[in-house]
């Protein structure tokens, strides 16, 4: 039984796990999750690795000790949050290049190499919002795989689902966010 494991089953008897002892037996797991998402993304976001974990993880551990049923959980939620942060990210990015919401005045064709990235990610994170309305184990599916960068058997590990029926949700989805972001 792992460390994380461990310290999740005490604090379920306790009331909750010490944040502090779950960041440090979950840092190297949570960094292997960040830096799969990042290496995807390309330059989407300013965010390194460590930046993603620590950014993540003060969003997670508000308090001394959190609420964990089982570790599974806990990583499916630490993609949630993570994805949280990229898209914070982006957006807070998307208003100060375009002034705050103030109206752009394009003088040049070219588009810059972060822009349609940055596009893209917000509006999967829509569509994504929108599937999770119809379709939640759907939304869990893409948000662990394109923002969690999980594959197919963790997010299987993570929901307690086949590797097969993974797929077929991560295909299902596809076509359905496809369709939304056309």
């Amino acid at each position: 039984m792992s460390e994380i494991t461990q310290l999740i089953e005490a604090g379920t008897a306790k009331g909750g796990v010490e944040s502090e002892a779950l960041f440090t037996a979950a840092y190297g797991e949570l960094r292997k999750l960040a830096h799969s998402r990042l290496s995807q993304s390309g330059p989407m976001t300013l965010l390194d690795t460590t930046a993603l974990v620590n950014e993540s993880w003060l969003r997670l551990s508000g308090k001394d000790h959190l609420q964990v049923e089982t570790r599974r959980k806990f990583f499916a939620y630490a993609a949630q949050v993570m994805r949280t942060v990229i898209v914070d990210l982006v957006r807070e990015r998307n208003a100060e290049r375009r002034g705050g919401g103030a109206k752009a005045l394009t003088l040049n064709t070219a588009i810059g190499d972060g822009v349609a990235q940055d596009d893209e990610a917000l509006h999967v994170h829509e569509a994504l919002e929108s599937l999770a309305q119809v379709e939640p184990r759907l939304a869990q599916v893409v948000e662990m795989r394109y923002f969690g960068g999980l594959t197919e058997v963790e997010i299987g590990d993570a929901l307690g689902l086949t590797e097969r029926t993974v797929r077929r949700d991560w295909d299902k989805a596809r076509l359905l966010l496809a369709a939304m972001l056309r």
